[in-house]
């Protein structure tokens, strides 16, 4: 089991009303899938197009929510963690 921390961007982000509520039923379901199976379970969904992240987001991972938003996140293998770091509609400049 891992454990899903989201960065306080990001949350303020989901929480903001910005978000559409469709977005936020299909990161609820990314949120589940990566707390049951990791990363691995992630790249295993050919939906999210779950890629590695190179320039200034290198040692970042990206997965698609819908064609415009994405999940912006990092892996800590050794303790079983994925940081939430942003739900952004793909606008990857690092802030």
């Amino acid at each position: 089991m891992w454990t899903i921390l989201e960065h306080r961007q990001a949350d303020k982000e989901l929480s903001s009303g910005r978000v559409p509520a469709e977005i936020l039923k299909r990161y609820e379901k990314w949120k589940d899938i990566a707390m049951l199976s990791g990363p691995q379970g992630l790249r295993a969904i050919k939906g999210f197009h779950d890629e590695a992240l190179s320039g200034d987001w290198k040692g970042f991972r990206s997965s698609r929510l819908n064609e415009q938003w994405r999940v912006i996140y990092s892996v800590e293998a050794a303790v079983m963690i994925v940081q939430v770091v942003c739900v952004t509609p793909h606008d990857y400049r690092k802030r």
